[in-house]
């Protein structure tokens, strides 16, 4: 085992972690909007 692949492997992950934070606050935001813009034609 080589400790500068472990340290690689460990960076890729946080990057693949951060991507689906950010995707998913998008959809969050998304989301929220829609209901805001929902409940104006009510």
């Amino acid at each position: 085992m080589n400790m500068e692949n472990i340290g690689l492997a460990l960076e890729m992950m946080g990057q693949g972690m951060l991507g689906i934070f950010v995707v998913l606050g998008i959809i969050a935001l998304l989301v929220a909007l829609m209901q805001k813009l929902d409940n104006r034609k009510k």
